[in-house]
């Protein structure tokens, strides 16, 4: 039990980190607010039919991200216009880092 419970709260803290804050809020009319869109970071594969999906869906070409930079994301940086991309692959390297960050805390 001792070793689940660190493991939850660091997949809060990663969860806090990549998605955006409010994701159920919404505003006075129902629509979800500007903010809980800031932030946004999906799963994305990097095959030519998950590329043109995405830039139907989202009216632009997908912009990945890696660990590293999900983990550098401050909030006094811009919004992101589009949600960002990640591959299975650099969410395991940020679960990886995120893991590492809270046994040293």
């Amino acid at each position: 039990m001792r070793a689940f419970t660190p493991f939850i709260g660091l997949a809060a803290v990663a969860a806090a980190a990549i998605l955006p804050a409010g994701l159920a809020s919404a505003d006075d009319n129902g629509q979800p607010s500007a903010r809980s869109t800031a932030r946004a970071v999906m799963i994305c594969g990097t095959d030519a039919a998950t590329r043109r999906a995405f830039t139907r869906e989202h009216g632009a070409a997908p912009i990945f991200v890696t660990a590293r930079e999900a983990l550098s994301v401050r909030p006094s940086d811009p919004a992101w216009s589009t949600p960002r991309c990640m591959t299975e692959r650099e969410l395991a390297r940020y679960r990886d880092a995120a893991t590492t960050f809270a046994a040293v805390r």
